[in-house]
């Protein structure tokens, strides 16, 4: 199954514990097929190196870096065909949507509420970490 996580997804999944953790470890077990585009491996190596995850990387032993190039190894970087924007709220949204469309993926996981309120993106349900379980009964 492939599955497009969002940013606030995957670093929960890499600093903290909990569903998002589960979900990252499915895609090491290779129960599922993360997949990412060169955008949201972007942001993620942006949003990690912010001064708020400083703290929590030293506690854990890593880097912003070297979690980006863990995290890019475990997923399959898509290509994605540029969309027509969807959430004028926060565009960079779109890549996630864009991304999971050209992956054909099955499912989107996120926390964020702009894409969560969507529900259903070209018939790919987007669903929180927990919700994820009930879906793919894995």
């Amino acid at each position: 199954m492939k599955v497009v996580a969002d940013t606030n997804t995957v670093i929960s999944g890499l600093l903290w514990q909990g569903a998002p953790r589960y979900i990252l470890d499915l895609a090491r077990e290779g129960k599922i097929t993360l997949c990412t585009s060169p955008a949201l491996l972007a942001e993620l190596r942006d949003v990690l190196q912010r001064k708020k995850f400083s703290a929590r990387l030293k506690k854990v032993g890593t880097t912003a870096r070297d979690l980006s190039l863990e995290y890019a190894a475990l997923t399959k970087i898509i290509r994605p065909e540029p969309i027509r924007p969807v959430i004028l709220a926060d565009p960079d949204d779109d890549a996630v949507l864009a991304c999971a469309l050209s992956a054909d993926a099955k499912v989107i996981v996120s926390g964020d509420s702009h894409l969560c309120n969507l529900g259903l993106f070209h018939k790919i349900p987007i669903l929180t970490a927990r919700k994820f379980f009930d879906f793919s009964n894995l």
